[in-house]
C-alpha cells in the first residue's frame, strides 16, 4: 500500500483499487464510471455517476478539453550486447534542442516494461539502442536520472513508424497491453501525446450532446502530455500546448458572464494557466511551457477541474489542491478510498467545483 501523506492523516491506497482495465472490459461503459464531485464553498462531498454530469454543471459553465490524441510511443528495442528494452517516447516533436526526450525501462515478457533505478539502468550518453525495421536511438546526454535525449534514426516519418511498430505505454496496474483506441478520447483530434490526457475518456458521444443541451459549453486547448514518472513523482517538465484564440475569447465571455470555466484534465489546467495574465485572463498562447502549479501559486484561469485519481505522492496533488483547497481534497480522497473508487487512467473521475 501507499501512503497518502501529503493531504494530512495518512491514509493508504489497496492496490486493488487500480483499475486494470478499461471500463468496457469490465461490463461497463465509457461513461458508466463514478464521479465523486467535492465542493469548496460548502465542503461537502457527493457521490455520482460520470453520466450525470450535465446535471451537476450549470448552463453557462465552460469545459475546456484536451483535444491531443495519444501516440503508441512504447517501442521495443535492443541494447548492443542483445539485451531488449523498452524505449517509452515522451513527445511528438523533436524537442528545443533537435532531439527527442525518452525512457530506457526494463523489458519484463508477458509484462509491462519496468522502471530502471539509475543505478541499474544501462543508459549512458552514445548508447545505440537497435529499433524494429532497421532504426536507431542514440543517447546523447541526461535529462533527468530517468529521461535522457536521444537521436531517432528512422526509415520513415515518426508518427508512420509509430503506427507500425508501436504500442501504447502502459504500467505494472493494467493487466495486459490495450489496444492504442482505449487510450484514445473522444475529442482526440491532434495527435502527440505520449501518455492519454486521461480526465476526457468517459465523455461519450451521447454525454457531450447532453452537455450541449443543457447549455454547457466545450472549447478544447492542445497540450502534448510527456512521459509519466509513476515510480518517483517527478514535478512535469515542458510540453508543447496551445490556447486556440477562440478558446480565450470564450473562456473571457464566459467569465464575464457568471460563468465558470472548468478544465478537463491537469493538462488543461496547464495550458490554460500557462496562457493567463496575472489577472487570469486569457489570451491566445502556442509554445512550451514549463509551469508548475502549486497552492502558493494558485489557479487564476480555472475555476473547477476534472480529473483522475492520483497516485498519493504525485506532483499532480499540489496543482488539484491549488484548485480545491487541501482540506477538500483530503476529504475527497479519504471518500474515494472508503468508497473504493478506482485509480489510474481507466478508474473513476472526481470533479472538483467552487460551489
Amino acid at each position: 500500500m501507499t501512503a497518502l501523506t501529503d493531504l494530512g492523516p495518512e491514509l493508504t491506497v489497496p492496490p486493488e483499487l487500480s483499475a486494470r482495465e478499461p471500463a468496457e472490459a469490465r461490463g461497463g461503459a465509457r461513461d458508466g464510471v463514478r464521479m465523486l464531485v467535492g465542493r469548496k464553498t460548502s465542503g461537502t462531498v457527493e457521490h455520482r455517476r460520470f453520466t450525470e454530469l450535465p446535471e451537476v454543471l450549470r448552463p453557462g459553465d465552460l469545459l475546456v478539453v484536451n483535444n491531443s490524441a495519444t501516440l503508441p510511443a512504447a517501442l521495443p528495442g535492443r541494447l548492443p550486447d542483445g539485451t531488449p528494452v523498452a524505449l517509452h517516447l515522451s513527445s511528438a516533436q523533436p524537442d528545443r534542442r533537435g532531439t527527442h526526450l525518452v525512457e530506457l525501462r526494463r523489458a519484463v515478457p508477458g509484462r509491462a516494461a519496468a522502471y530502471y533505478p539509475p543505478e541499474e539502468s544501462p543508459a549512458r550518453p552514445g548508447l545505440r539502442i537497435g529499433l524494429p525495421d532497421g532504426a536507431t536511438a542514440e543517447l546523447t546526454g541526461s535529462f533527468t536520472a530517468r529521461l535522457w535525449y536521444a537521436e531517432l534514426s528512422l526509415p520513415v516519418p515518426l508518427l508512420r513508424y509509430l503506427e507500425r511498430h508501436g504500442r501504447a505505454i502502459r504500467y505494472g496496474y493494467t493487466d495486459r497491453d490495450w489496444p492504442i483506441e482505449a487510450y484514445q478520447t473522444v475529442f482526440a483530434s491532434v495527435p502527440g501525446s505520449s501518455e492519454m490526457p486521461s480526465a476526457a475518456r468517459p465523455f461519450s458521444p451521447e454525454v457531450v450532446a447532453r452537455l450541449a443541451g443543457r447549455g454547457v459549453l466545450v472549447a478544447p486547448v492542445t497540450l502534448h502530455t510527456g512521459v509519466a514518472s509513476p515510480e518517483v513523482h517527478e514535478a512535469p517538465y515542458a510540453e508543447r500546448f496551445l490556447v486556440p484564440a477562440a478558446t480565450a475569447r470564450l473562456a473571457r465571455h464566459v467569465r464575464d458572464g457568471g460563468g465558470r470555466v472548468i478544465a478537463v484534465g491537469t493538462t488543461v489546467v496547464r495550458a490554460l494557466e500557462s496562457a493567463a495574465g496575472p489577472d487570469g485572463t486569457l489570451q491566445e498562447a502556442d509554445g512550451w511551457t514549463e509551469l508548475v502549479i502549486t497552492p502558493k501559486r494558485g489557479v487564476r484561469a480555472v475555476d473547477g477541474l476534472l480529473t483522475g485519481w492520483h497516485e498519493p505522492r504525485a506532483s499532480h496533488l499540489l496543482m488539484l489542491a491549488a484548485v480545491a483547497g487541501r482540506p477538500l481534497l483530503a476529504d475527497c480522497y479519504r471518500a474515494a478510498v472508503r468508497n473504493r473508487y478506482l485509480w489510474h487512467e481507466f478508474g473513476d473521475v472526481n470533479l472538483l467545483l467552487p460551489d
